[in-house]
This record gives structure tokens, C-alpha cells and sequence, in this order.
């Protein structure tokens, strides 16, 4: 029998719909390799599988009796701990949490179960989804399967990890500072940042009951192949109860040209976060290929706006939707700090951080007022082109560092940057909603992935997973761990 470990969720699907093979073997697969690799790389965090196990044997018989399925029936998923899941803990690495059971499924998770994806286990992530790494106290520390010294991303680490590791068949994350992005790009899988509330996020939240959308934060699919993101979106994908008595979803396809004629922009280095010469080379390579396929390449090109300046309203805005999921007693205590320093003698990267994290409704007005003009900035822009290629973070994974937020540093070749200036990359599609599919493009010199950002116009999803997939046509594809294989 072909072995199974990595091959697409799509693949798979396929296989039970012919039945050459069954949901549970698939599922009895996947539970091995768990039972055999998750101690060292501690990714499935939270075991679900005599429910799937049951689930899985349902799904086999329905397919006894009907052919009428869903795209992904009998596929084996895992997902982000983040995810409500009824009977199960979503503490978001807070001990504080760790009572915190949901008693009904995220919309996400429903609609991938409504898809026949059998849901088995759930995936590590860093404490409150707020770390570029995935370590947390309930569930300890989550390693990159190609290199056990570092991280597999955050704060979907445990997700792209799981996945990269041959774990499960396909899983699913949240995005609001590159949370999908950056682990896609360290463990060498697609992801995909659908365009903000493509994918409705109820259910996707620390406290139980919440209904308001959070600002920012997207949640979206992991895959071995584009066409994983493909399904898993479109699965995904809708609008809620309220919205559909008068919208419908209906996302434009992607170029029938494939890459030929495609038109494309190139942003493969910055100033303000300067990245690694291989990491600009894996993103002109992409730029390469596409032209060499008959694709219309502009190195030159940007949208209308000044980045510094939007990457300073990025991070208020992300300061402020991080801030609304502390607890009374931290935010209390960050208001009483900001009343008693004085600005003179404080750092101004912490008092802009601080202040942004209690920022008042005007001042938040005032950036979300700017942001709507960037959308109109990033709309023009699109209209002459379809994609822009761009790096997801300065480097591959780096070594683990539990140390103090404001003291971590990352080296990029030679020199040092403090550590989370290298979300200004995944902030400029944050900032105006903008979807993006993150491409695998091999490993480098020392065995770690480099992925880049395909990024394009809102509402624009399929077309960059489309784009996605005509480079992993040509080569731009999945490279298993070779300690998983």
C-alpha cells in the first residue's frame, strides 16, 4: 500500500471515497506515529481519539451506503488547543484556563466536521496566542520537527509542527501577527490567512460565549499541498446565520492563464526589518520561476503608503486586541504603571507599547480610521497587479528563547534585531485584511524551511491559493523532516 504519512488531506480524501482504504486505518495511522514521535516533538497536546475512533468507523459506514460525502470524509484532523471543541479544554496555554471546557463546537471546526473531516486531537500553541514560539505552562514546549533546538512558530506551532511531522492529515490555525504564516514558513507546509472574517471566528476565543468578532485575528487552514488550503477554506469559508439572510459568498477564481501572463510584484527586502540574504533569494527565486513561466515580474513597485507608518498602526491596533484578552488585574495594573511613570525617563518602546495596550477609544478610532485608508491604498494597488511576493519573517526557525519578551533578540546573517520587530512582514497583510498563502521552498544549507507570502487582494483567497498552487506544480512543494520520514 502507498504509504500514507504525507500525502494531502485531498489525496486521502479521495482514497477513502474509492476505498482502497478505510477512515480508521487512516486515523489508526496517524494515532501510531502520535503514539511514537509526540513525546520529543510534544505537538497533540490534547487527546480525543476514542471519540474519533468511533467517528471515523461512522464515516466508514456512511460510505458503505452512500457516495453522497463531503470533500473531506474519514480525513483524520487535528487543530489548533485554541479551537473550541465541545468536551475539551481551549486554556490557550493559561493555567488559569485549565478548567475551561467548551460545550459546543467553533463555527470552524463544525463546518470541517460537516466536510467529514474527522477531528482527533488538538495542537500546542504559546501562552494567550501572543509568541512568535508555541510554550506554555499547561502543555510545556513544542519543537520544530526538522530541528529539535527550535521553534516551530507560534502561536500555530503545535499545528505546523504536527503536520510537517506526518501527525495528522490537515489542521487548522489562527493568524493575527503571522500565526499561521510564521509556522508555515518554519515547518515547510502551506497555510493560508484568509481575508479578515472570510472565515467566521465564533468559537475561536479563550473566554466561552463570546459573539463579537475579535479585530485582526483571522483563523484558516494548514496543508501539505495547496489544494488543502483550497478545500479546507472553501469548507471554512461563509458567512454566519445573520449575514446569510442577505450575503452569499462567492470568491473570484483564480487566473485560467495559471502563471503565464500573471502579474506580480516583488517586495523581497525593507529597511525597517531587513531580512537574510538567503531569505531574499528564496523570494526572487519564486519571482524567477513565475517569470520564467510567462509572468509579468515587478521588483520595483509598492502600494501608496508609508510602511513605517503603517507598520506603527499595525502594532497599536494588535496592542490593543491582545490588551482585550488579559485579565481586569493585569490591565489594571498597566494603566496604574502608566499613571505613575515618568515619559521622560521611560523607554519609548515600551510606554508606545503600554499605551497602545490601553488605548482610548479616540486614539483607537483614529488608526482604525487610517487603516480604512490603506485598504483603499492596497485596493488600487491590486488593480494592477494579482499577487505580491514578499518573505513571512526575516529567517528560518530560530532557537528556542524563553527569556523576557522586551530583552529577545534574533540574528539575521550577521546582525542583531530585537525580536518582535519581525512580525512588520506579516503586519502589512494583517493591517488591511488582506489574504495570503504561505509557499514551502525547500530547505536551506542547515535543513530548515523557508516559506514566502503570496499575497493578494481582499477577497482575493482563491486566487493566491491558485498561485500557490502552480508553484508547487513547478517544484515549490512539502519536503518531509527527514527524522519523520
Amino acid at each position: 500500500m502507498t504509504d500514507i504519512t504525507f500525502l494531502p488531506a485531498t489525496a486521502l480524501a479521495k482514497m477513502i471515497r474509492a476505498k482502497e482504504i478505510s477512515s480508521e486505518e487512516v486515523l489508526r495511522h496517524y494515532l501510531t506515529r502520535v503514539d511514537r514521535f509526540n513525546d520529543d516533538l510534544n505537538a497533540v497536546v490534547v487527546d480525543i481519539r476514542e471519540g474519533a475512533l468511533q467517528e471515523a468507523r461512522a464515516a466508514d459506514t456512511q460510505l458503505a451506503r452512500s457516495n453522497q460525502v463531503g470533500p473531506l470524509h474519514g480525513v483524520p484532523i487535528t487543530v489548533k488547543e485554541s479551537y473550541q471543541v465541545a468536551g475539551t479544554p481551549s486554556t490557550w496555554g493559561d493555567p488559569a484556563l485549565q478548567d475551561n471546557v467548551a460545550t459546543e463546537d467553533a463555527d470552524a471546526i463544525k463546518r470541517l466536521k460537516q466536510a467529514g473531516a474527522v477531528l482527533f486531537g488538538k495542537t500546542n500553541l504559546p501562552l494567550a496566542a501572543a509568541d512568535l514560539q508555541s510554550y506554555n505552562e499547561v502543555y510545556g514546549t513544542t519543537n520544530n520537527p526538522y530541528d529539535h533546538a527550535r521553534v516551530p512558530g507560534g502561536s500555530s506551532g503545535g499545528s505546523a509542527a504536527a503536520l510537517a511531522a506526518g501527525l495528522t492529515g490537515m489542521e487548522a490555525g489562527s493568524d493575527i501577527g503571522g500565526s499561521i504564516r510564521g509556522p508555515a514558513h518554519f515547518c515547510g507546509v502551506f497555510g493560508h490567512k484568509p481575508t479578515h472574517n472570510l472565515v467566521w471566528p465564533r468559537g475561536h476565543a479563550a473566554k466561552l460565549g463570546l459573539r463579537a468578532a475579535p479585530d485582526l485575528t483571522v483563523v484558516g487552514p494548514f496543508g501539505r499541498s495547496a489544494s488543502d488550503l483550497n478545500v479546507a477554506l472553501q469548507c471554512m469559508a461563509g458567512p454566519n446565520e445573520i449575514l446569510s439572510r442577505g450575503y452569499q459568498l462567492r470568491l473570484p477564481p483564480p487566473p485560467e492563464r495559471g502563471l503565464a501572463g500573471l502579474r506580480v510584484a516583488v517586495w523581497s527586502d525593507d529597511e525597517l526589518c531587513p531580512v537574510s540574504r538567503e531569505t531574499v533569494r528564496r523570494v526572487e527565486l519564486v519571482a524567477q520561476a513565475c517569470a520564467d513561466a510567462g509572468a509579468q515580474v515587478d521588483y520595483q513597485s509598492r502600494p501608496d503608503f508609508d510602511a513605517a507608518q503603517s507598520h506603527r498602526a499595525y502594532n497599536h491596533l494588535l496592542q490593543a486586541e491582545m490588551a482585550s484578552r488579559q485579565s481586569d488585574e493585569n490591565y489594571a495594573s498597566i494603566v496604574a504603571y502608566l499613571a505613575s511613570v515618568d515619559p521622560e525617563k521611560a523607554n519609548p518602546r515600551t510606554l508606545a507599547t503600554l499605551s497602545a495596550q490601553v488605548s482610548s477609544f479616540r486614539d483607537w478610532k483614529a488608526q482604525h480610521e487610517f487603516r480604512e485608508q490603506l485598504r483603499w491604498k492596497w485596493h488600487d494597488f491590486f488593480s494592477g497587479y494579482d499577487v505580491l511576493l514578499m518573505p513571512v519573517t526575516p529567517t528560518p526557525a530560530f532557537p528556542h528563547d524563553h527569556g523576557k519578551f522586551g530583552e529577545r533578540t534574533i540574528t539575521v546573517d550577521d546582525r542583531q534585531m530585537p525580536y518582535f520587530e519581525q512580525i512588520f512582514w506579516a503586519g502589512l497583510a494583517s493591517m488591511s485584511y488582506l489574504p495570503v498563502s504561505v509557499v514551502p521552498t525547500g530547505l536551506d544549507d542547515d535543513g530548515l524551511p523557508i516559506g514566502i507570502q503570496v499575497v493578494g487582494p481582499e477577497y482575493g483567497d482563491l486566487v493566491t491559493i491558485g498561485v500557490a498552487a502552480e508553484l508547487e506544480a513547478i517544484g515549490f512543494s512539502f519536503t518531509p523532516p527527514p527524522n519523520y520520514q
